[in-house]
């Protein structure tokens, strides 16, 4: 079979990234180029800025992916495109790009979902093995889901209020962090003890997650040092914290793996790129003798490479949109 290129676009937040895939695992091309300078200066992603932003530079982003390729769109056979979930105003300067570069260059269109992006991130230099249970963790998402094959999922259990990801950006903002939190709480932590005896939430027999009474208790903690006059040893808290969230991940990762007897774990998403998480995790496999398959640290957070890798096993079977296409912020993998 003749070798396949996917031309992608990935929009969904802050990043406006174009890829060339290969056959679904080849990276031929990349471009990413992020507004987290910008949006640090408000303490997180503005909507509005992103999708101007992202109009204003998608034309370079191509070109430069073009040229780092050395091909041109019409070398391609299809475009890929994410079309939910995320900013409805940046997804749709993807999904209108696409669209147009589909009908000029009269390559068929693939509507791709951002959650299972993240998971074929994994596929990305390798394949995927199945059964296996995949644990998306990212600034709007924490779900467990069971694969049993290309584009196969079953929900086993998700986040019943706010995602790990806002969790640690919104406890980093109340310790006096910059944006994003993630990547500056797990510095802090490194500096820091697990001083605080922190809750464990959701500490049932099912494999949902929760973090909001984790923020909240971070959060009421602080305000309490703080009217008492005392001072507040932040690393103590990132470490503390830290410590707790990854718990609730491997606590209910442990179970799936004692109760489905599944021997694959797939990690996924923007704090899939956390170490100490990574340690935790990789912990639990060695545990229950199941591989582990983690993405390379460029292919955690939003990219186009792992949309193109998605939108292979579409291309495939031939599932491709029509030119009516059109961006949702919110939708669910199963």
């Amino acid at each position: 079979m003749k070798d396949i290129y996917i031309l992608s676009i990935e929009t969904s937040c802050d990043e406006t990234s174009i890829a060339i895939v290969k056959n679904g695992n080849e990276v031929v091309a990349l471009t990413i180029l992020t507004q987290m300078d910008t949006h640090a200066n408000f303490g997180g992603v503005v909507p509005e800025i992103a999708s101007r932003m992202h109009t204003e530079n998608i034309t370079m982003v191509l070109e430069e992916t073009l040229q780092k390729a050395k091909m041109k769109v019409s070398d391609c056979d299809a475009i890929a495109v994410t079309a939910t979930p995320g900013l409805l105003g940046s997804l749709l300067v993807g999904v209108e790009f696409a669209k147009v570069l589909s009908y000029v260059y009269n390559l068929p269109l693939i509507k791709v979902n951002h959650l299972i992006g993240h998971i074929y991130a994994n596929k990305i230099g390798d394949h995927l093995e199945f059964p296996n249970l995949s644990l998306i963790i990212s600034g709007g998402h924490t779900e467990l889901i069971k694969m049993t094959g290309d584009y196969e999922f079953e929900m086993l259990g998700e986040t019943q209020d706010d995602a790990i990801g806002e969790a640690f950006d919104k406890v980093a903002r109340v310790i006096g962090l910059k944006y994003p939190g993630g990547p500056n709480i797990e510095k802090l932590a490194k500096e820091g003890h697990n001083a605080y005896n922190l809750p464990k939430i959701a500490n049932d027999d099912t494999y949902n997650f929760s973090y909001s009474g984790l923020k909240s208790s971070v959060i009421n903690l602080v305000n309490k040092e703080k009217s008492k006059g005392n001072e507040i040893n932040t690393a103590d808290i990132a470490c503390s914290f830290q410590t707790a969230a990854v718990e609730e991940l491997t606590r209910k990762l442990e179970l799936a793996l004692k109760k489905t007897k599944i021997k694959n774990v797939i990690i996924a998403g923007g704090v899939s790129a956390n170490k100490y998480l990574r340690g935790q995790i990789e912990e639990v496999c060695e545990k229950y003798n199941a591989t582990l398959s983690l993405p390379e640290f460029i292919y955690c957070t939003d990219n186009a490479a792992m949309i193109g890798a998605a939108a292979y096993p579409l291309f495939l079977k031939g599932e491709f949109a029509d030119l009516d296409l059109n961006a949702t912020s919110t939708s669910r993998i199963c």
